[in-house]
């Protein structure tokens, strides 16, 4: 008789191109299919970037009414799929919501209900941060199996007690080491491409959001700019809050120095094209783009909403958001000039970020998981 793989079918929410999906899909091009196969529900009947991907390896993908919408329709829906399809591993992506679709899959007698956090929450947030508190409480109710980006997010969710008795399982947000290898090359034809010449440039990747911080960070560039006008400023990614930042760009007249990219698959390159990247995030369950940008050896200058246990190189600064962003502006100009950059393999591999390695360990661990169904 044939082996099958085991099917684990993951829970996300809507799929925006951003951290959860990413990682996600680290993890399944590296995975063991042989042995472990993953299908997907995602939040939204629209078509996604990782769609067809995901079905030319093997997974099965189900689309269910946003949440937004009607939470009661949703969870009707991955009930559904759960009862149809027999599964009995599902391991939820959606933080403190996850909830309600691991509600479902227990009614639909699913033995093993993972949830996995990824984030924490803020004051800036009002209704967000009250809804996540709210459901803070029931997070341990019907999963069987906790687990976390990060000791951060891990600690937030379910607790230091959990998390220190070996309760929640952490799975870190590895990334294809191979793919980040900072090369004078890669550096050199991103800028020429970018139409970026011997300017200082500085960069963020992320979604348009309030967590982000976008306003602090363009009142940080204003300051750089003032000092030093030759510098641009990238910003990948799309979200709520892009126009108003465009607007706020355009405001104080910086629609020379700043670029739009929207959403990027080549954020590996686009990383060694930066002298600086920026992150002044109010909250992080980690924050992978900083491991990414360690990875290309490119200075990273962050919040202390970013947790402590990425910051394991050089080339990661802390700043504090009670710091002006004339401060943040001049810890940044300490690097218009360049700086040296080595090869960080060793120090990602140590810490938990090879790809490889990690996608190994996830499957050892749905597979063991699988034997006490």
């Amino acid at each position: 008789m044939e082996n099958k793989p085991i099917r684990v079918l993951r829970i996300m929410g809507p799929v925006i191109s951003g951290g959860v999906d990413i990682i996600t899909m680290n993890y399944y091009r590296a995975l063991d299919k042989e042995k472990v196969q993953l299908d997907f529900i995602f939040d939204g009947y629209h078509e996604t970037p990782i769609d067809n991907e995901i079905e030319e390896m093997g997974g099965k993908v189900f689309k269910v009414e946003p949440y937004t919408s009607s939470m009661w329709k949703s969870m009707k829906q991955v009930y559904r799929i759960i009862k149809e399809n027999n599964y009995q591993i599902v391991h939820s992506h959606m933080n403190a919501l996850s909830v309600f679709p691991l509600f479902a899959a227990k009614l639909a007698g699913a033995k093993i209900r993972i949830a996995s956090n990824h984030s924490t929450a803020t004051k800036g947030e009002v209704k967000k941060t009250i809804m996540k508190y709210v459901l803070r409480p029931f997070a341990k109710v019907f999963p069987t199996h906790y687990a976390a980006c990060s000791k951060h997010a891990g600690y937030w969710l379910f607790g230091k007690k959990s998390c220190e008795s070996g309760k929640v399982t952490f799975i870190k947000n590895a990334i294809d080491l191979n793919k980040y290898n900072f090369s004078e090359d890669v550096r050199n034809a991103v800028r020429a491409e970018l139409g970026i010449k011997n300017e200082f440039v500085i960069g963020h990747a992320g979604r348009f959001a309030y967590q982000k911080n976008h306003r602090f960070l363009v009142e940080i560039f204003e300051e750089v700019v003032k000092v030093y006008p030759n510098s641009v400023l990238l910003l990948a990614g799309e979200g709520p809050l892009r126009s108003e930042i465009e607007s706020l760009v355009k405001e104080k007249g910086l629609n020379d120095n700043v670029k739009f990219l929207g959403v990027r698959r080549d954020m590996n390159k686009i990383m060694q094209a930066l002298d600086v990247f920026m992150f002044p995030s109010f909250y992080e369950g980690l924050g992978n783009v900083i491991t990414e940008t360690q990875a290309v050896s490119t200075m990273s200058i962050v919040s202390e909403g970013i947790p402590d246990e990425v910051r394991f190189t050089e080339y990661v600064v802390g700043m504090n958001l009670s710091q002006t962003a004339k401060e943040w502006a001049e810890e940044t100009l300490k690097y218009k000039d360049g700086y040296v950059r080595r090869n960080t393999k060793q120090d990602m591999q140590k810490n938990g970020y090879d790809i490889e390695l990690a996608a190994a360990r996830l499957k050892d661990y749905y597979i063991d998981l699988n034997k006490y169904k």
